[in-house]
């Protein structure tokens, strides 16, 4: 799917926080799966689209407050990704040098 399709079906059709919709409704209706769904949102993002989410899906943000909280809801996501890592680092102490494991 080439991201300019979404983002013209996103300002077409999900401008605002009350006009969402979910990653398996644009999924279905782009006909693409949810995995590269997201990946395209993350280019847009990534190129200044202010594409912002709340629990019931994606939508073009009309105001600061819901990029703000968009970005607050990343970092949340980025901050359990990054004790996750650390609980990971922690186990490789635990792998010997025949790639075992102390912990299975």
């Amino acid at each position: 799917m080439q991201k300019e399709v979404l983002k013209e079906y996103l300002f077409h059709h999900c401008r605002g926080k009350e006009r969402a919709s979910s990653s398996r409704e644009l999924a279905r209706i782009l006909r693409v799966s949810e995995k590269e769904l997201g990946r395209q949102v993350n280019r847009l993002r990534r190129e200044g689209i202010p594409i912002a989410s709340v629990g019931r899906g994606y939508f073009l943000a009309q105001t600061a407050g819901d990029i703000y909280t968009t970005i607050q809801n990343l970092k949340k996501m980025r901050a359990g990704l990054d004790a996750d890592i650390s609980g990971l680092e922690r186990t490789l102490d635990g792998f010997g040098a025949g790639g075992g494991t102390r912990h299975a």
